[in-house]
């Protein structure tokens, strides 16, 4: 898959940066965030290095099914009936680290709106 240099997630990727793997299969890794937000804040990361939502291509229909379709599959594992994802796209939005990634959150009551 590609990776970038110097990128965390192409490292946790790598096995150079340590991470809580909860899953990982040919198309992505779900890992716990190292600054929760909600009792269950987990991040499902593509392999494939795509800096935001914005710069994922028409080729790239498949893996951001998987990606959401992950997101279902751990927040059922970790016991969720009810949950938030979440993708920030770009810094004004949030974003922080320049690798595209779904947040799954849940086990405490979402207000809306979030931010």
């Amino acid at each position: 898959m590609t990776r970038v240099p110097g990128c965390i997630f192409c490292q946790i990727i790598a096995r150079e940066r340590p991470a809580r793997l909860l899953h990982e299969d040919g198309e992505c890794v779900v890992l716990e965030d190292i600054a929760p937000r909600a009792p269950v804040h987990v991040l499902v990361v593509p392999r494939k290095h795509i800096a935001t939502l914005k710069d994922s291509a028409q080729e790239d229909e498949a893996l951001l099914g998987h990606l959401l379709l992950m997101a279902v599959r751990v927040a059922g594992d970790k016991g969720l009936n009810s949950f938030r994802t979440v993708i920030n796209t770009n810094a004004e939005a949030g974003q922080t680290i320049f690798h595209l990634h779904v947040h799954v959150m849940g086990g405490r009551s979402m207000r809306w709106p979030p931010g």
